[in-house]
């Protein structure tokens, strides 16, 4: 970034689902948009890899969704298993998929979209914080190899993730006291009954392991594991990993073979709770916006319609409908709107993994209802949406 660059209009802070899409349509819009990120892309991240029904859904008007096809594989539902080994099947209704694809994959297509639609893409760009004065928002901090400087911009999209550097130095993002979680995060090879075409969800007492079948034999396996029986393996991941499978009677022969296909990865505390959706000057999208754990496979969902939300809120006050000091408010009720009903499932589920007695019965209800748990799938994998 040179001193001389004129104002953009829009700094989009994080090149994530959320940081891209946000900028595409604030782009496609007219607007001059920079987008900035401290990863180098492409990249891997840790994630579900799951596009739900409906966030193909939402994502199609936005982009060729078939692009991504190749590339991954069609989700037909989800295999949910509870203490003891109970098993059941929930699929998504006739015709509908979701699809397995790597965040390397997406993120990397999502920015050459945004690039063919004129955003400047810049990564490698460490942002400290927002730039104020007077109260408002007007840029970011930028650190180069010559020192910190000021970067301006009309607006400011902060989707740098549950770690976000610009909700924390306005004070709007904290850890909440419960729920108090950590993942643990690896691509695996040699993990064996894997069906390619649903994913897996492993529901024990108080954690979880998650199984997502990826193009080229592997699998993302993610174990959820709560503060106290996380401290001491926030060290070995991989052992963690091994330990949970081996002591459990319905995985441990599953994972005889399995071998790391990628370095693990350890998230935590996983949950962020955000204040408010933003500053004068600054609206937050995407995990910035808040946080709290990846169970039902909706984080991308959420995401790319919580980036609409905000790009659309952006172009209110852009071009003079919203005052500046009204955006915030705005968005947090749009996202109210969009996503309460979600939001209290998903808060619904969190507390049955915290419940041992619940699980057993929940696992053992859906075996002898199993359309009422095609219909939890469903909900969890928005198919209302894409219908």
């Amino acid at each position: 970034m040179s001193p001389h660059t004129p104002i953009d209009d829009v700094t989009v802070v994080g090149a994530g689902p959320a940081g891209a899409l946000a900028a595409l349509m604030l782009a496609r819009r007219g607007l001059r948009v920079r987008l900035v990120d401290r990863a180098r892309f492409p990249r891997p991240k840790l994630c579900g890899d799951t596009l739900n029904p409906g966030a193909l859904a939402s994502l199609a008007p936005l982009l060729d969704v078939d692009t991504l096809r190749p590339f991954g594989l069609p989700l037909a539902g989800m295999r949910l298993s509870g203490p003891g080994g109970v098993t059941v099947t929930g699929r998504y209704p006739a015709g509908l998929t979701g699809l397995s694809v790597t965040r390397l994959v997406l993120d990397a297509r999502l920015l050459d979209v945004a690039r063919l639609a004129g955003v400047m893409v810049e990564d490698g760009v460490v942002v400290r914080g927002p730039a104020t004065g007077s109260g408002v928002v007007h840029g970011v901090r930028i650190v180069t190899a010559s020192g910190e400087r000021e970067h301006r911009s009309r607006l400011v999209l902060g989707c740098d993730g549950r770690a976000s550097a610009l909700a924390r130095a306005c004070g709007l993002a904290h850890t909440p006291r419960s729920p108090r979680r950590w993942a643990f995060g690896v691509y695996v090879h040699g993990v064996q009954g894997v069906d390619p075409a649903y994913g897996e969800m492993h529901v024990r007492d108080g954690s979880y392991l998650g199984i997502a079948p990826v193009a080229g034999g592997l699998a993302n396996v993610c174990l959820v594991l709560p503060r106290l029986r996380a401290a001491g393996a926030v060290g070995r991941p991989w052992e963690a990993i091994r330990d949970a499978v081996a002591a459990d009677v319905l995985l441990r022969e599953r994972f005889a073979d399995a071998r790391l296909a990628s370095d693990p990865v350890v998230l935590g505390p996983v949950a962020v709770d955000v204040a408010r959706a933003g500053v004068p000057g600054m609206l937050l999208a995407g995990d910035a916006s808040g946080f709290v754990d990846p169970m039902t496979g909706d984080g991308l969902r959420l995401a790319i319609d919580g980036a609409q939300l905000a790009a659309a809120i952006a172009i209110e006050v852009l071009e003079g409908r919203l005052a500046a000091d009204a955006a915030a408010s705005a968005l947090a009720t749009a996202r109210r709107r969009a996503f309460a009903a979600k939001w209290r499932f998903n808060r619904g589920l969190r507390a049955l993994v915290d419940a041992p007695s619940l699980v057993r019965a929940a696992t053992l209800a859906a075996r002898a209802w199993p359309g009422a748990f095609e219909a939890m799938v469903r909900y969890a994998g928005d198919a209302r949406l894409a219908a």
